[in-house]
């Protein structure tokens, strides 16, 4: 299971990897990993994510 979102609001991008409970959380500046209790990766979340990506790919995941 592989879902990608892109909330326009607060300008993150989640990419859920797994269905997983959550158990604990990672940060590296604008990136937050998302680990289940068996250390294994649930979600990815990008912060601030129109910095890291061209115009046009922002303007693709808005009009999908």
């Amino acid at each position: 299971m592989t879902k990608i979102s892109y909330s326009k609001d607060v300008d993150v991008l989640l990419i859920e990897l797994s269905d997983e409970p959550i158990a604990y959380a990672e940060d590296e500046e604008n990136i937050i990993l998302h680990y289940s209790q068996e250390a294994k990766l649930v979600l990815v979340e990008i912060m601030d994510f129109r910095h890291f990506m061209s115009k046009e790919t922002v303007t693709a995941l808005l009009a999908s």
